[in-house]
């Protein structure tokens, strides 16, 4: 009986993925409307920027915290509870006309970063083992899909019905989710004892608030200057200091010897390379098609921000078709070599970019090629996590492995920024400067692929065993 009544793995995933799609959009969709914003809210350009950094750093801190929780409590329940946030959160921004109050707004949706380990332990928890991979490799493209789609559906938006769109949509999306999680999606049977480690949060929270500080403000402030060094070399300290005081700790937020596994420590290393790579080439592509076609040494398209956006979509549906041939793949050979593979296959792409970006057809290529790879990678990144921890420790392994991304992703956004305002000039920006940020992201994605190497093979990467028998 009890088989009969769990939910369909299929229904499922579709429920968290609606879930996990918003988050991701959330965070790229805005990107476009930031100069709209701006001008309607009268913010300055560091104060816009919080509505970036807010997001991600709630979302940073909130991702461990709830991935913990959903081990000791409940994943279904704390998955509802952080969608809930989400909604509340977009409804809060939709309505908002102030600065302070968006950025309220954006605080709480980033509550809902414990939907990608919340996630991924349902999955594990709930699917038959041989389906286990797929369904976190198609969950994990989502990420890289989220990217691709949510810049040309913010520019659509802001073009359109206006920038307070972007969070209806958000909206919706978090309310549908909240309902449909907490009517269809099984509580998980899985439960790991322990008490909530209040104070390692804290410690957590204040070390990634001065690393996201410094990375946000980093292009502003100088990345030589006394105030982002000295955030940066703060920032490292005290997440130093939150690994010994873990180490120590009876009931830790985050286990510090399953963060050292070689799987699991190698694997963060190649996402925050790859994240990095990948956000830059999100920032790099709209600007250098919105920019106007002076022609000489300049770069530019003159298209709108629609139309910028729209050579990033043909990429969204390659990751999303390649995501379950990744995990089928992981199934047979593990998935070490689909993350390789889409690494090189991002660096290729990347380098291509950087020697040819003349038209909107070769970029669309280029991106095609990069979005199947970094899909590719994305959808491998939470199966080699997942298989080299206990079932118990999933949402605090899956919850440090997001951190990484979202610290790859900010450095990957400002470094590529940077480098664009360095060669900015009264016609525009030379295109010295794209072709400079993309071989800068090509050489990371290189790196990362040799980091994928370090990686342990199939056998280090796990056997995923669903807690209860498969339906």
């Amino acid at each position: 009986m009890e088989q009969e009544s769990r939910q369909a793995p299929g229904r499922t995933l579709a429920i968290l993925g609606v879930g996990t799609l918003g988050f991701v959009l959330a965070q790229t969709t805005v990107i476009p409307a930031l100069g709209e914003m701006q001008r309607e809210l009268d913010a300055s350009a560091s104060g816009i920027a919080w509505m970036v950094t807010a997001y991600l750093l709630v979302a940073s801190i909130a991702t461990p915290i709830c991935g913990k929780l959903g081990d000791m409590f409940g994943k279904e329940r704390f998955l509802a509870l952080s969608l809930a946030a989400f909604a509340v959160g977009s409804v809060v921004c939709a309505f908002a006309d102030s600065l302070g109050l968006m950025i309220v707004g954006r605080g709480l949706q980033g509550l809902g970063g414990g939907v990608f380990p919340l996630s991924f332990g349902i999955i594990r928890d709930e699917f038959p083992a041989n389906k286990v991979p797929t369904g976190i490799a198609l969950l994990g493209a989502i990420a890289a899909i989220g990217s691709s789609i949510g810049l040309p559906l913010g520019g659509v938006l802001v073009d359109g019905p206006g920038y307070h769109w972007i969070f209806w949509v958000s909206a919706i999306m978090g309310v549908g989710a909240t309902i449909t999680t907490h009517k269809f999606v099984p509580e998980s049977p899985v439960r790991t004892p322990g008490r909530v480690d209040f104070a390692g949060a804290l410690i957590l929270g204040a070390g990634l608030a001065m690393l996201l500080i410094a990375i946000s403000r980093g292009a502003d402030w100088g990345w030589d200057s006394a105030q982002t060094l000295g955030l940066i070399a703060g920032g490292v300290l005290v997440l130093v200091l939150f690994g010994v005081f873990e180490a120590r700790h009876s009931a830790p937020l985050v286990n510090m010897r399953t963060l050292a596994r070689r799987p699991v420590l190698t694997t963060n290393v190649s996402t925050l390379l790859i994240g990095s790579g990948m956000i830059g080439t999100f920032v790099l592509v709209p600007q250098l098609a919105q920019l106007p076609d002076a022609g000489g040494d300049t770069a530019g398209f003159g298209l709108s921000a629609t139309e910028a956006g729209l050579l990033l979509a043909p990429g969204g549906i390659a990751s999303l078709l390649l995501a379950p041939l990744v995990g089928r793949a992981g199934e047979r050979v593990g998935s070490k070599p689909p993350f390789f593979l889409g690494c090189l296959a991002t660096a290729g792409a990347l380098l291509g970019m950087a020697l040819a970006h003349g038209s909107p057809a070769i970029v669309i290529v280029w991106c095609i090629i990069l979005s199947a790879g970094v899909g590719a990678a994305f959808a491998s990144i939470p199966n080699l996590i997942v298989g080299a921890v206990e079932a118990r420790e999933t949402g605090e392994a899956t919850g440090v492995n997001t951190i990484v991304r979202n610290i790859g992703s900010a450095v990957g956004a400002q470094l590529a920024g940077s480098i664009i305002a360095s060669h900015a000039v009264a016609t525009g920006v030379e295109d010295a400067g794209f072709t400079t940020a993309f071989l800068l992201c090509a050489g990371g994605a290189v790196i990362a692929a040799a980091s994928v190497l370090l990686i342990p093979g199939r056998r280090g990467e796990g056997v995923f065993t669903p807690a209860s028998s498969p339906r």
